[in-house]
């Protein structure tokens, strides 16, 4: 099988999406990831993003990018967080893509730092976050997309670390809209075995990110791809791999790394 690699839009360079997509498909990509702010901004790039369709850009997902998500402590930046993510997912609807994704936050606390207890107790966590994701879900299931939930490592967040914290949410809102992102560098940091936490998702997993465990471009650390991508192709993986990650060295050399890196992992068919 081969999986289709995207690339976030921010690591691109060019002045439009259409410049962007271009010199991704040279690289090796199949498509572009986009970001989507708060403020309702995503849906503000609809006349630009119609543009971009038309003239044969593929965007196949939207990853949030705010200073507050669905599960902050504060109700009422949890309910904002909801709203952009409803018209994230209406947007990339109609942009013919297949969903949006968010942690349940990013930044907002961690047990690893002063002062190590949250203000909210873990069953306030998960109700805040199986409410949000179960709206969502509802929302995405309407619109013919997909929400995915990512786990961040335990020093950007307390509350969704791993896989199988993700695939326990998902289970709870027991909706097919609402699936898993696993992304590689926060698996690096906090599953025992990558192989393993990938196979006990691989119902609920909707989406891949991919770093190095640096956080630079896969070919740029230590991470075993061929390992890695042989049990994506093994799960019958339906999804994307995306890369969203720090560039190392020039631009368009690292994206290039990336993509001969990835695209040789994937297992070569026997030839008869």
């Amino acid at each position: 099988m081969s999986i289709p690699l995207a690339c976030q839009e921010q690591l691109l360079p060019g002045t439009d999406l259409a410049q962007k997509f271009a010199l991704a498909v040279a690289l090796g990509y199949d498509g572009i990831e986009l970001r989507g702010r708060g403020d309702l901004a995503f849906a503000g790039r609809l006349p630009e993003l119609r543009r971009a369709r038309a003239r044969g850009v593929v965007m196949p997902t939207v990853c949030v990018e705010m200073d507050h998500f669905i599960g902050d402590f504060d109700p009422a930046r949890s309910r904002d967080a909801v709203r952009n993510l409803r018209s994230q997912l209406t947007v990339i609807a109609e942009l013919g893509g297949v969903g949006a994704m968010t942690p349940a936050a990013w930044g907002m606390f961690s047990r690893r730092l002063p002062p190590f207890e949250p203000p909210r107790l873990p069953a306030g966590d998960r109700q805040v976050l199986v409410d949000a994701l179960g709206a969502l879900g509802e929302h995405a299931r309407a619109e013919g997309v997909t929400l995915f939930l990512e786990p961040l490592n335990r020093y950007e967040d307390h509350m969704v670390n791993r896989l199988d914290d993700a695939v326990a949410l998902c289970a709870a809102v027991g909706l097919p809209s609402v699936r898993v992102v696993a992304d590689t560098f926060h698996m690096n940091i906090e599953e025992d075995d990558v192989h393993a936490a990938l196979r006990y998702a691989a119902p609920y997993l909707g989406h891949v990110q991919v770093s190095d465990s640096n956080r630079h471009q896969p070919g740029a650390g230590h991470l075993d791809w061929p390992a890695l991508v042989r049990t994506l192709c093994d799960l019958g993986y339906p999804g994307w791999l995306t890369l969203e990650c720090r560039l190392r060295g020039d631009p368009v050399r690292a994206l290039q790394q990336a993509a001969t890196v990835l695209r040789h992992a994937e297992p070569r068919r026997a030839v008869a």
